[in-house]
């Protein structure tokens, strides 16, 4: 179940990189596409604490949360996972304080992140920034619709782009 629930990670993480294929007519070099992550490697979670409750459906990785598999490194300071009642799979991950998705070339920060698995959708608030190498994007808010690829921006929207060199 916690390779499942590292993979649901990796896997809103990497749909994130389909996020903005405008920049391309800017003459940027911001894909951030390249958010992969191997799903045959390991998953390592590494935490302070692990508290389960049954009664909820929940489980709760606190303190310097660290999830690894690959190249992709997640850390947050609360990962809850929510599993469904009637299925027992998880239905929605939800990470608080400094979340942060790292490969070797991409970066992507935020205070918050839902990643609703039978949604499919994912929200990242407070402070998000998307990074690869000098080019950004900023902004308060950020919600991707995981099945179509798309997202929107809100709330003080900023981009710094830097052309190809």
């Amino acid at each position: 179940m916690i390779r499942t629930t590292a993979l649901a990670i990796i896997r809103a993480a990497v749909m994130a990189g389909l996020l903005l294929p405008g920049l391309a007519a800017a003459q940027t070099q911001m894909a951030l596409g390249g958010l992969t992550a191997d799903p045959d490697a390991p998953v390592e979670i590494t935490a302070e604490s692990l508290g389960v409750d049954q009664a909820t459906g929940r489980a709760t990785f606190e303190g310097e949360v660290l999830i690894g598999q690959g190249e992709m490194k997640i850390s947050a300071d609360k990962v809850e996972v929510i599993y469904n009642d009637a299925t027992g799979e998880i239905a929605r991950l939800e990470a608080q304080g400094g979340v942060t998705f790292v490969t070797a070339t991409e970066a992507a920060e935020a205070q918050a992140a839902v990643y609703d698995i039978s949604g499919g959708t994912l929200l990242l608030t407070g402070d998000v920034l998307l990074t690869q190498g000098r080019t950004a994007l900023s902004s308060q808010r950020m919600e991707v619709d995981l099945a179509a690829g798309t997202a929107q921006l809100t709330g003080g929207v900023r981009s710094v782009i830097e052309p190809a060199q």
